[in-house]
C-alpha cells in the first residue's frame, strides 16, 4: 500500500511539474523585435572620471563596424 501511495505522489508531482513548467515558458514567449545588443553611445574625450587612485574610468565598450547579430539561435 505504502510503495502504491509513494508511485502515485510522485506521478502526480512529476505531471504538475510538467504542466506548471509548460505554462511558464508558454508565458514567455521569444520576442522577435527585441534588441540583442544595447545602443553604444560614443563616448566624447571629456567625459571620463578619475577615480581613486588616480585611476581613468571610462566606457570600454566601443562601437565596431561588424554585423549586428540578428539570432541567437544555435542548433
Amino acid at each position: 500500500m505504502r510503495t502504491a501511495v509513494l508511485r502515485a505522489g510522485a506521478t502526480v508531482l512529476t505531471l504538475a511539474t510538467t504542466l506548471l513548467s509548460a505554462a511558464y515558458v508558454t508565458a514567455h514567449l521569444k520576442n522577435p523585435a527585441a534588441p540583442l545588443q544595447p545602443a553604444v553611445v560614443k563616448a566624447s574625450t571629456g567625459s571620463a572620471a578619475t577615480g581613486p587612485g588616480g585611476v581613468k574610468l571610462g566606457p570600454s565598450v566601443q562601437p565596431g563596424n561588424g554585423q549586428p547579430v540578428t539570432s541567437t539561435y544555435a542548433s
